[in-house]
């Protein structure tokens, strides 16, 4: 299966003994203050800090300044407040995927998102550990007797726009950068209003869409849909575009998996079908599905209204994934 289809993070099995006693060692480590140059202008705030995770209360003795991030809409958020991880998940998977906000080669990589390597992360001597639920809270409660660790939640279908504001201010508290995170939320913000302002001009308020992914198995192609309830479905509702997918997701990515079959309930020609897909793997909507006659058929496919967006918006990251969709999905639906 393919990365781009795959979940955010995926579960895996407990370190070994031998993990857990490296991580003791790195408890013992100092913390080294960050370059000069990596400092924001003005004078970042200091003293202890209270947060409030999804596993409860994380207090730090001062904003964390040497961090490694296990997931990638995490370590999108921290570049964009201006924090370089110290140790990321799969570094090349990120830079990838997630081309908004680039990480730079040498960061060391601590292994993949749902199999995080332990031994790599201790030998960091971070301050902080962020990620998401989506890792086993096994594993998270073993980091958690060694490192402080922060564990949000990758979205929440009900309100992820209101999850992605949180996630934000978590992370600007957790790091001191409580400026840079006011104004990332205040330039989406922005960029949401002159998207909206952008359909209504073209006379595109209310314009017909949907939004998916794909992978392909064994021949079989599964389309995976962004309901009202994902990120992507939430920041398009924003902007009044108009979800034509109306099945319910999972819970926290608001994802809705089916088939070629399962498309035929798309029946409007004006709907525009937009698409994730990434130059690391094969496009299933222009090549696996190029002979299918389901799909051949189907109303958008007819109409030409196909769109694919361009590669390395991370579906499940933050304002700055946002705000290249919001241009990506604006482009498409006034063509």
């Amino acid at each position: 299966m393919s990365s781009l289809f795959s979940r955010p993070a995926r579960r895996t099995a407990l370190a070994t003994a031998a993990v857990f006693a490296a991580l003791a060692l790195a408890a013992c480590g100092t913390t080294e203050a960050p370059a000069a140059g990596d400092q924001p202008a003005a004078a970042k705030p200091s003293g202890p800090v209270r947060l409030t995770d999804e596993r409860g209360k994380v207090d730090l003795p001062a904003p964390a300044a040497k961090i490694v991030s296990l997931e990638w809409g995490l370590t999108e958020n921290l570049l964009a407040l201006g924090v370089k991880p110290i140790g990321a998940a799969d570094v090349k998977g990120y830079n990838t995927y997630d081309q908004v906000m680039p990480l730079a080669e040498s960061t060391p990589d601590v292994g993949t998102r749902g199999e995080p390597s332990l031994d790599a992360i201790a030998a960091l001597h971070p301050d902080l550990v962020v990620t998401t639920t989506d890792l086993p809270e096994n594993v998270i409660a073993q980091l958690s007797k060694q490192a402080k660790v922060l564990t949000l939640r990758g979205s929440d279908s009900a309100d992820p726009i209101g999850y992605l504001r949180k996630t934000v201010t978590t992370l600007s508290e957790a790091t001191g950068t409580q400026e840079q995170g006011r104004e990332l939320l205040a330039e989406f913000d922005a960029k949401v209003a002159e998207g909206k302002k952008k359909l209504a001009d073209a006379g595109k308020a209310g314009a017909k869409f949907v939004m998916a992914d794909g992978s392909s198995t064994s021949g079989t192609v599964t389309v995976r849909m962004y309901t009202k309830g994902s990120f992507l479905g939430a920041v398009a509702e924003q902007l009044g575009a108009a979800n034509q997918w109306t099945g319910e997701g999972d819970k926290d990515y608001g994802l809705a998996r089916t088939d070629v079959e399962g498309l035929t309930k798309i029946t409007d020609p004006a709907t525009t079908f937009v698409y994730a897909a990434n130059a690391a793997e094969s496009d299933v909507f222009a090549q696996d599905l190029a002979g299918n006659a389901v799909w051949q058929q189907l109303p958008f496919v007819k109409a030409g209204k196909l769109h694919r967006i361009p590669d390395g918006i991370w579906m499940f990251g933050g304002p700055k994934s946002a705000i290249a969709y919001v241009d990506a999905l604006t482009g498409a639906l006034t063509r």
